[in-house]
């Protein structure tokens, strides 16, 4: 039997595998029956793809990646559950992902444009949005949420149904067990809101009003005063116009199994 030209001959490739156009398989990798792999993605070597698992076009995976096999949750039973992984993205070393469960919705799933350093782990059920930066060893759940652009650092863990927001930022060995707004920046174990995510913001290319104007109302929404819901309402109607403060009422409002992150203490200039 000849080997398709990209495909390393030590290299196990199953029947029933879809491969896009100049996919690149390493030695000693397994792509399982049900798996699909898009255009120009590729597998460095000792990568496993199990599962009913997706792959976007030009995602990177390095050795030892394990993606889509069977959630990490005792409650699973074989029901048929997906894992699907976006376009341009970079999955390095050791990284895990799991598919969804009867209990989630059977979908887990990745964005485009993420990047997932060595070991890090996303767990069954769990919505990650584009441009999402996970570093070492970071840890989340099940049933999490992750928003557009959100940076967890070295060794984070994120209990399961937490939810991070958009822009968020959650400092390297955080133990997150409350959802983190959008913008937001959670740090210590346990997490704490310590003000707002201003270096990411300032680096996505934020204008100088709009940050001020966020800062403003994170004031508000932390301030002593009044119930948060009350503040909430309060910001909503003081900034109705402002986009990026839409998008922090919007996700209190809107609830989860936790409660918000908060400050320690009364926010001063965050």
């Amino acid at each position: 039997m000849t080997t398709p030209v990209g495909i390393h001959p030590s290299a196990i490739v199953e029947d029933g595998a879809t491969l896009g156009a100049d996919v690149r398989i390493g030695p000693f990798c397994h792509v399982g029956p049900e798996v699909s792999l898009g255009d120009g993605c590729e597998l460095v070597s000792h990568v496993v793809v199990a599962g009913r698992t997706a792959i976007g076009p030009r995602t990177r995976l390095y050795p030892f990646a394990s993606i889509g096999h069977p959630p990490q949750d005792l409650k699973f039973k074989g029901e048929p559950s997906t894992l699907a992984i976006g376009a341009d993205c970079l999955i390095r070393e050791g990284v895990t992902m799991n598919p969804g469960t009867a209990g989630g919705g059977l979908e887990t799933t990745v964005g485009d444009n993420c990047t997932f350093l060595a070991n890090s782990h996303v767990g069954h059920d769990c919505r990650v949005g584009n441009g999402v930066i996970f570093s070492n060893n970071v840890m989340l759940a099940g049933h999490c949420s992750v928003g557009d652009f959100a940076i967890l650092g070295g060794g984070a863990a994120v209990i399961q149904f937490a939810r991070v927001g958009a822009h968020a930022f959650v400092g390297g060995l955080s133990g997150l067990e409350n959802d983190c707004i959008p913008y937001g920046m959670a740090l210590g174990n346990r997490a704490y809101l310590s003000g707002l995510n201003i270096i990411g913001l300032q680096r996505r290319g934020f204008a100088r009003e709009d940050i001020h104007a966020l800062r403003r109302a994170y004031r508000l929404l932390f301030a002593p005063e009044g119930t948060l819901m009350e503040r909430v309402e309060d910001v909503a109607a003081e900034f109705d116009s402002h986009r990026g403060v839409a998008e922090i009422v919007a996700f209190i409002r809107a609830g989860g199994k936790r409660s918000i992150c908060t400050p320690r203490e009364s926010p001063s200039a965050p």
